[in-house]
């Protein structure tokens, strides 16, 4: 296919913000030695900034090369519905009455766990959590897990190495923990329909292995790094305000069930998330800080993601047909590192006559790489916007996390190609 000028530009930039994602610490620095200047070294040092920037000026070059009715017409092409859901969903699940159920339901499984207190706390978050997200979508269980791991350990001083592996078998986790249903998991979701995956196909084909290589992840980070977790002094966090009433809680998780239900449906989640923000006003003194700032970014990122992701398929369409199934399935790991995975799911769609073991290896490659890098997966954005404070100069290096995600990735790649 001969890519057309603007899908140049596109491609071009694309790389560009996937660079720009390797040096935001570099951004950070010039913000402290460039202080005339510091807010906007400071905005660029945004990881979740980064690829709405270049989206931006994705559009003013599409404004000047091929006018502004085509460049309207792009942008109105896209719903952008996943960077709202991901917005919603992420404030109402780091909101108190949910964390506090979510940590209550941790708190009764890792009392049952046979390890050491933090160690099966530490345990229970990686592999439950992640699972659950098959129900709640992977977004809220991003939330959910890094809210948690924020409040229980990096907030007491772990060390950088088991900062780095957490954030790894977090993203790995989230991203495979999600394939037993066919509507949680973004690449899951953009062939579901087309390809007819129901619950029973997702749990027979996906779920049981994803569910085997979560729980290994999850039990091998945890001892490894068992010393550490059993010597950290843990304090739980103490909120301010009276106790939580069931009916706050009831209410608040039927918020958060109604956007689930309705995540196809922008009008009507974000009503409910609409309402949801009344209620939380109305009833302060039972809220902490809502994640509106982290939020907000978050879907900046994705609607940029999305912006400079249309303008890939003239070359990587090509590059994924052209493999064989096991080719497909590593090539699919790896390019997720570079796309959003759920893209590469979505070309697959597109294309009819499929095998059904060509299927298999394109989501299963996309899922096992969704944890390689912050642009991956979809919710990866959520978890690093809530645990990045807690790195040095607030900054989480890609290759750290490459590193980290790498073998939890490779427990991932052996359970759904071994299994």
């Amino acid at each position: 296919m001969t890519p057309t000028t603007i899908q140049l530009i596109g491609t071009t930039l694309f790389v560009v913000a996937i660079l720009h994602t390797f040096s935001t610490a570099f951004f950070e620095h010039l913000a402290h030695t460039r202080p005339t200047h510091a807010g906007l070294w400071h905005l660029l040092g945004e990881v979740e900034v980064v690829f709405g920037f270049w989206a931006s000026v994705l559009m003013i070059a599409m404004f000047m090369t091929d006018g502004a009715a085509a460049a309207i017409q792009y942008i109105d092409s896209y719903p952008f519905i996943e960077p709202m859901f991901v917005f919603a969903i992420m404030v109402i699940a780091g909101s108190r009455p949910v964390l506090h159920t979510a940590l209550q339901g941790v708190r009764l499984v890792s009392n049952a766990i046979p390890l050491p207190l933090n160690m099966g706390f530490y345990f229970t978050v990686l592999a439950l959590v992640p699972l659950l997200g098959s129900f709640i979508t992977e977004a809220a269980a991003m939330t959910l897990a890094a809210m948690i791991l924020r409040d229980r350990f990096f907030r007491n001083g772990i060390s950088t190495h088991l900062k780095y592996a957490t954030l790894g078998v977090l993203f790995v986790n989230i991203s495979i923990g999600g394939t037993l249903t066919p509507f949680a998991a973004p690449p899951v979701l953009m062939v579901a329909g087309t390809w007819d995956w129901d619950i029973s196909f997702m749990l027979q084909t996906f779920g049981w292995k994803a569910a085997v290589a979560v729980l290994v992840n999850a039990l091998v980070v945890t001892l490894l790094f068992r010393k550490e977790l059993s010597q950290l002094s843990v304090g739980e966090r103490r909120t301010d305000g009276a106790a939580l009433p069931r009916a706050i809680t009831v209410l608040h998780l039927l918020f958060l069930c109604g956007v689930v239900i309705f995540a196809h449906h922008p009008a009507i989640f974000m009503g409910l998330f609409l309402f949801f923000l009344g209620v939380a006003q109305a009833y302060e003194r039972h809220q902490d800080r809502l994640i509106l700032r982290e939020g907000l970014l978050v879907a900046f990122f994705l609607a940029g993601l999305v912006v400079l992701g249309g303008q890939q398929q003239w070359w990587l369409q090509p590059v994924l047909m052209s493999m064989s199934n096991d080719g497909v399935f590593f090539g699919a790991a790896i390019l997720t590192a570079f796309t959003d995975n759920a893209a590469l799911t979505y070309l697959g769609s597109l294309v009819e006559g499929l095998s059904d073991g060509f299927k298999y290896a394109l989501v299963a490659g996309a899922v096992t790489g969704g944890g390689l890098t912050v642009i991956a997966n979809a919710p990866n954005p959520a978890g690093l916007a809530i645990l990045r404070s807690h790195f040095k100069d607030e900054t989480v290096h890609p290759v750290g996390l490459l590193l980290a995600a790498l073998p939890p990735t490779i427990v991932a790649g052996i359970a759904f190609w071994c299994l």
